[in-house]
C-alpha cells in the first residue's frame, strides 16, 4: 500500500516536472532566441556605424559623385556582411555590394518584401539557411545634426564560432531551468508524501467511523427485527462476493457494502405491532411496512457519507419484471447494486432460521432463485451467483456470528481502509455518485 502511494506520487511529480519543463523551458527558449537576434543586431549595428559623417554627406551628392559609396559598401563586405545596400532619404538605392556566391541568400530576400523604418525605428529579420544563420537589418542613418541622411540595409552572416557560443548559452540556460524545476520537484516529494499520509490517516479514520456508523444503524434495525446481526453480516458478505465475481470496481463495491448494511434502516420508523407481528400482515399493514423504503431514503439523505447507500436502500424491493415497489422499475432501470442485493437478500432469507420458520435447504433456495430469474431477479446475475453460491454458503452457514463478523471485517479493510482505495475514493467522492456506466 505504501509502495502504491510512492508510485502514484512519483508518477504525478514526474509528469508535473515534464510539463513544467516543457512550458517554462519553451518560454525560456523563446526569450533566449530573441536575445540571439538582439546580440546579432548589436554586432551588425556596430559594424554599420563605420559609415562616417563624411560618408553620409555623399548621400545628397549627384550620382556621379557617389563613387566612394560603392567603395564603402565593398569595405563592409570584408567583415560579416555579405550583402550591403545604401539608400538616400527618399529611399532610393544609391550603392550596393554583394559577396560572390551569395545568390541563394539574395533569392530568399526577394521572396519577402519589407517596409522602410520610420524615424529611429530599426528593422531586422532572421534567416536560417541550413546550418547558417543570417540577420537582415535595415537601419536609419543620421548625420551629425541628428537629421535623417538615408538608410543602410545589410545581411549579416553570423560566424560559426559566434553562433556556437550563442547556442551553448541558450542550452546552458535551458539546462539550468530544467535542473531548477527538478530540484524543486525533489524537494516537494517528501512534503507531498507527508501531507498524503496525513490525509490518508484522517480519511481512514473518517471512513472507519462511517463504517462503524453503518454497522450501528444496521444493528439497531436487526435488534428490533430479529434480535441478531447475523443477517446483515451474511447479506453483506454475499453481496461483496457476488460483486467481486462480476468484476465491479472497488468504489462501487464500497457503495454496495454501505447499502447492504443499511438496506432496512427505514424499519426504525415502523411500529412494533407491524414489524414484530408473528403472523401474516394484512394489506393495510403491508402498505405500512412498504413505507420503510421511503423512510430509509429520508434517513440516509441527511448524511453525505451514507447517501452512497441509496441505490440499495431505495430499490432493493424492485423486481426485474417491474412488479416490485416503490417505483416499479423494470430490468436494467433498477440500479445494478440493487439488483445484486435483491438476490442475496432473498437467498439469505430462504436459508436462515427465523422465529416463524426453519431454514430452507440450499438446493431448494437456489431452485427458487433460478425459477424467479427474469421475473424477480436479473437472470445474468443469478447465473453468476449460482456459480459461487455453493462454496460461499458452505463457508458462511457453518460459521458463528463472531466468525462471520470477522470475515466481514477482513473484507472491510480491503474496501474501506486500503490506502490505494482511499486515494481513488478521495478523488471521486466529491461527486457522491457512481460512474454513469455503472448506473
Amino acid at each position: 500500500m505504501v509502495n502504491d502511494i510512492h508510485r502514484k506520487v512519483l508518477k504525478r511529480l514526474f509528469v508535473s516536472w515534464v510539463a513544467l519543463s516543457a512550458a517554462i523551458g519553451g518560454t525560456v527558449y523563446y526569450l533566449e532566441t530573441e536575445k540571439i537576434d538582439d546580440r546579432v543586431l548589436e554586432l551588425a549595428v556596430r559594424e554599420s556605424q563605420t559609415l562616417t559623417a563624411d560618408t553620409l554627406r555623399l548621400f545628397d551628392r549627384p550620382p556621379e559623385e557617389r563613387a566612394p559609396l560603392e567603395a564603402k559598401a565593398g569595405e563592409l563586405l570584408k567583415n560579416h556582411f555579405i550583402i550591403v545596400e545604401l539608400y538616400d532619404r527618399q529611399r532610393k538605392k544609391i550603392a550596393e555590394g554583394m559577396d560572390p556566391g551569395e545568390e541563394e541568400v539574395e533569392d530568399q530576400l526577394k521572396k519577402r518584401a519589407h517596409s522602410f523604418p520610420f524615424g529611429e525605428e530599426k528593422y531586422y529579420r532572421r534567416i536560417s539557411l541550413g546550418d547558417e544563420l543570417f540577420l537582415q537589418v535595415l537601419l536609419p542613418l543620421k548625420d551629425s545634426g541628428g537629421r535623417l541622411a538615408g538608410y543602410f540595409e545589410g545581411v549579416y552572416r553570423v560566424d560559426a564560432e559566434t553562433l556556437s557560443n550563442i547556442r551553448h548559452d541558450v542550452l546552458r540556460t535551458l539546462l539550468l531551468v530544467v535542473i531548477a524545476i527538478l530540484a524543486t520537484t525533489v524537494i516537494l516529494y517528501p512534503i507531498i508524501l507527508w501531507l498524503n499520509r496525513e490525509l490518508l490517516r484522517f480519511s481512514g479514520e473518517l471512513l472507519k467511523t462511517n463504517f462503524e456508523l453503518m454497522e450501528v444503524l444496521g444493528s439497531a434495525v436487526a435488534k428490533r427485527d430479529s434480535d441478531t446481526n447475523s443477517h446483515n453480516y451474511r447479506v453483506t458478505l454475499y453481496a461483496i462476493r457476488l460483486a467481486e465475481a462480476l468484476g465491479l470496481p472497488n468504489l462501487q463495491i464500497r457503495h454496495l457494502t454501505s447499502g447492504a448494511f443499511l438496506h432496512d434502516v427505514g424499519k426504525i420508523g415502523i411500529s412494533d405491532a407491524i414489524l414484530l407481528k408473528p403472523g401474516r400482515l394484512t394489506e393495510e399493514e403491508f402498505a405500512v411496512m412498504r413505507t420503510h423504503v421511503a423512510l430509509g431514503v429520508d434517513i440516509i439523505a441527511k448524511s453525505e457519507l451514507l447517501r452512497v447507500a441509496r441505490d440499495v436502500v431505495e430499490f432493493h424491493h424492485e423486481k426485474f419484471d417491474g412488479k416490485g415497489y416503490l417505483a416499479g422499475l423494470k430490468g436494467e432501470e433498477i440500479p445494478l447494486n440493487a439488483r445484486i442485493f435483491a438476490i442475496v437478500d432473498v437467498f439469505d432469507a430462504l436459508t436462515s432460521k427465523r422465529p416463524y420458520k426453519e431454514p430452507m435447504p440450499f438446493d431448494e433456495a437456489m431452485a427458487i432463485l433460478r425459477r424467479d430469474a427474469g421475473s424477480h431477479f436479473d437472470p445474468a446475475l443469478v447465473d453468476v451467483f449460482d456459480a459461487i453460491a455453493p462454496t460461499l454458503y458452505q463457508q458462511v452457514s457453518s460459521a458463528s456470528e463472531p466468525e462471520i463478523e470477522a470475515m466481514l471485517n477482513d473484507l472491510a479493510k480491503k474496501y474501506f481502509f486500503d490506502d490505494t482505495f482511499l486515494v481513488e475514493y478521495l478523488s471521486r467522492f466529491k461527486n457522491h455518485a457512481l460512474p454513469a456506466s455503472l448506473n
